[in-house]
């Protein structure tokens, strides 16, 4: 499990930190205004579909039963995966034309905004992406049962290369108008797909999987795949779907230029809570606060789920209740500190990465609020990672639905209740308090399943790293009270690296266990 996890914590943070370029490069091009609205909802739609179709759904219900069959029978098994791969590009394939003809009746017959035109046409051009980047990682998921993370992990970092050189070259040397720059954006994306999708065929044939259609969909495996794969698409996907029910809330819910101050509700005109732009600081307030839980989050996830795969397979339970426990404490050990951590710098690390450009010292106040409120929830999201792919190992995809659909439900009303006090920052406390609760609902269940060997020791691994993340936030406020917290970059790195020596010394002094199981060397299974 640790080798697997360091290996995809280092790919996945260099792609972070391309990531972290890429919006740099977007907030001094685009800033935050209706523009950067509109490429933030268009890329969010493939992106969700990712998660849904592609590491959520197929690649989740895919990898058990695949494992299982692996065990028993490769050909079989490499025969299942292409059979997957295939139904799910045929399924997307058709949804995608599908979406792109109402995009074009809806845009030709019904938009009446021009900022919803942009909208549409940019959702048109990206679309097909959602096709390329849901079979690619589908295809990384079979490649994390070979126990290759490698290409998997590094095809992030593709897309963001892309974007970056398209974001430069058309900002600095041909210097073109925004509203054609946006598209050229978008058409690199598309790019990006193919060369993610390249990258993962020559790993895949030195495992003997070689890319063709397959159509062996009529056997028993094949139909337990899609029997657990349902549920599995809402399952793993409770944080982004809020996150795009907080974009949408705050598309609907701002008021802009061409839209006017207010909106008519039964014959009463209410004032917007929120401004055009306010979808472009939830967009970056995400890109912060999911830089931990991608590079920690959902990297542990990744690389103990084939583990808990094969527990589950091979029945062994106490060994799965382990594996699972020790998942559980590595995140509390990692998002506890990060939390506390980014309430301590967001205003900083807003304004340092990236005010300048088209983004102003508002769009930072305003992006550093939305982020306050959205690393709240960050042992929330993280422990949804782990708990959920806990029950897709034992293949009960059900109770992960149907949390997540309590989550989303609860998430929404709090949107419409948290928006008018709080503005984007209501938005953002709802994702966090809707993480919280599907949290609780996924132990509990869990509990139940196995007992509370699956849980154990996380009292003590709560307690422990709230005290050395207590030391660390004490460090790193008497940095910022005796150099300023304005967002200097100096202080702003100065803060951050005493805060990890801090926290790391500490949980030493400590003797907390998730440090000495995250550094150690070598290859050898957790015991």
């Amino acid at each position: 499990m640790v080798q697997g996890f360091r290996q995809i914590v280092v790919l996945t943070a260099l792609s972070r930190v391309l990531g972290m370029l890429r919006d740099m490069a977007f907030a001094y091009f685009m800033g935050a205004s209706g523009l950067m609205d509109g490429w933030a909802i268009a890329f969010k739609i493939p992106n969700l579909a990712r998660r849904l179709f592609g590491e959520g759904a197929a690649a989740s219900s895919l990898i058990p039963v695949y494992s299982e069959e692996l065990h028993r029978n490769p050909r079989r098994a490499t025969e299942l995966a292409l059979s997957v791969v295939t139904a799910v590009f045929l399924l997307l394939a058709g949804v995608t034309l599908l979406a792109e003809t109402v995009l074009w009746l809806y845009y030709h017959f019904a938009a009446t905004h021009e900022g919803a035109r942009l909208k549409l046409a940019l959702s048109g051009v990206m679309l097909p992406y959602m096709v390329l980047i849901c079979v690619v990682a589908i295809l990384g998921g079979i490649l994390n049962a070979h126990r290759h993370f490698a290409a998997p992990a590094a095809a992030p970092a593709l897309l963001n290369t892309f974007v970056i050189v398209a974001l430069c070259l058309g900002g600095w040397v041909f210097d073109i108008p925004q509203r054609v720059h946006v598209f050229i954006v978008a058409a690199a994306v598309l790019l990006a797909g193919l060369a993610q999708l390249a990258i993962q065929v020559p790993p895949l044939a030195r495992h003997g999987i070689r890319l063709r259609p397959a159509w062996d969909m009529s056997t028993e495996p094949f139909r337990r795949v899609l029997w657990l794969m349902g549920p599995m698409v809402l399952g793993l996907s409770a944080t982004q779907i809020s996150t795009l029910v907080n974009d949408f809330t705050a598309l609907w819910l701002s008021g802009s230029a061409e839209k006017g101050q207010t909106f008519a509700l039964f014959g009463h005109a209410i004032r917007y809570p929120l401004w055009e732009g306010a979808v472009s600081h939830l967009f970056y307030a995400q890109r912060l606060y999911q830089l931990p839980l991608g590079v920690f989050g959902i990297s542990l996830a990744t690389a103990i789920f084939p583990e808990m795969s094969i527990d589950a397979a091979q029945q062994d339970f106490d060994a799965l209740r382990r594996t699972i426990s020790r998942g559980i404490r590595c995140t509390v050990f990692v998002a506890l500190p990060a939390t506390a951590g980014l309430l301590l710098v967001s205003r900083s690390v807003v304004a340092v990465i990236f005010e300048r450009g088209e983004f102003l010292p508002t769009d930072t106040a305003k992006t550093a609020i939305a982020l306050s409120f959205y690393v709240l929830g960050l042992t929330g999201y993280f422990a949804q990672q782990v708990l959920t792919r806990a029950f897709y190992a034992l293949q009960e995809s059900g109770i992960p639905a149907r949390t997540t659909v309590v989550a989303v439900g609860v998430g929404l009303v709090l949107n419409l209740i948290l928006v008018w006090p709080l503005g984007g920052g209501g938005l953002a406390a709802a994702t966090a308090i809707s993480s919280y609760i599907q949290v609780a609902m996924l132990a509990i269940a869990l509990r139940r399943r196995l007992g509370p060997g699956a849980l154990a020791g996380l009292g003590r691994a709560v307690r422990d790293t709230a005290l050395a993340a207590l030391c660390m936030t004490a460090a790193v406020g008497g940095i910022q009270y005796f150099l300023g917290s304005s967002g200097d970059l100096l202080t702003l790195l100065a803060a951050v690296t005493i805060g990890v020596v801090v926290y790391v010394a500490s949980a030493r002094l400590l003797h907390i266990e998730m440090l000495a199981l995250l550094v150690r060397t070598g290859s050898k299974r957790s015991k």
